[in-house]
């Protein structure tokens, strides 16, 4: 500790300053417990084990609130210059131009991240080594305003047992804002376009037979009162927020992975889980048991071509 300004840390193989550690990102207040710039690294130095096989190669955006969550949010693409030449970087092509991404590889990096006030991680579906081949699938299920939780664990459910008629194992990760996101690897042998059409093509048969209850309207106007079922993150240079990720809402809550046995836990909901205790629930390793083979896309897309058809 060299005073209240500055408190050194150990971050993996590295030494870093934190800034204003006492700084509060997250302000209390009845319920709602408080928590500061310090306890922000240290929950991302604690949870760096789970976290970081969910980031290395990875392309981000960054989220940061340099006044906590009260203030104003930066969504942040670029990497500054003065970011330390140790942390990993990697240029990749946007329309117009190109964008140099920072890529997080190590703990020292998410302890940098957090002492620049970056709370929230959005990470690629694709690695920089082949960025234009997403070796993730991602379903956002996000409910409407207003809706009970049933509704989206329920969708859950259905999702599931469509993904394993097409024989792809899926993961299951509250948002720590809204809903829940269903995670399905592939192999990475498509491109984006590809695997955006595939889960467009899920999502619409899904909503075909529940018509009530769930829709791929992209506009909230069309939506009603029923759940939306969202793909469109698994486009080129989208992004979804990242596992064991803080989001930027009272209380810190975190997105955390989980298995489908919790799913029927009645206490389940997205903010379920804060850097108080995502740790724990990280211990309990939810997604080792699916395959970490990436599945092909080529013989869910003829059983799902079946599908439609029938």
């Amino acid at each position: 500790m060299s005073g209240d300004r500055v408190r050194t840390v150990r971050a993996g193989r590295r030494t870093l300053e934190v800034h204003r550690p006492d700084k509060v990102l997250f302000p209390g207040g009845g319920d709602v417990k408080e928590y500061t710039k310090g306890d922000l690294v240290a929950y991302y130095r604690d949870v760096a084990p789970f976290m970081l096989p969910q980031l290395r190669g990875r392309p981000l955006m960054l989220e940061r609130h340099p006044d906590g969550v009260d203030g104003p949010r930066f969504m942040q693409k670029n990497t500054p210059e003065h970011y330390p030449e140790w942390i990993t970087r990697v240029e990749l092509a946007k329309e117009g131009g190109t964008v140099c991404h920072t890529v997080c590889d190590d703990t020292a990096t998410l302890a940098f991240l957090a002492d620049q006030a970056c709370l929230t991680l959005h990470r690629w579906l694709s690695r920089s080594d082949r960025a234009d081949r997403p070796d993730l699938m991602v379903f956002d299920l996000d409910p409407a305003d207003g809706s009970r939780f049933a509704a989206v664990r329920e969708t859950a459910l259905w999702l599931r047992e469509l993904l394993g008629e097409l024989r792809l194992p899926a993961d299951l990760m509250t948002t720590g804002s809204r809903g829940l996101h269903v995670v399905v690897p592939v192999d990475g042998q498509d491109d984006f376009d590809e695997v955006r059409g595939f889960a467009r093509d899920v999502a619409e048969l899904l909503a075909a037979g529940h018509p009530d209850r769930l829709t791929t309207a992209a506009r909230k106007k069309d939506r009603g009162d029923r759940l939306y079922l969202d793909v469109q993150r698994n486009g080129y240079a989208q992004t979804a927020v990242a596992p064991y990720t803080v989001r930027a809402l009272p209380g810190a809550p975190v997105a955390t992975p989980i298995s489908w046995e919790q799913l029927d836990d009645p206490d389940l909901g997205p903010r379920r889980w804060t850097i108080a205790d995502a740790v724990e629930q990280a211990r309990t390793r939810p997604w080792s048991g699916t395959s970490g083979r990436g599945r092909a896309l080529g013989p869910a897309r003829r059983r799902l071509d079946a599908l439609r058809g029938s």
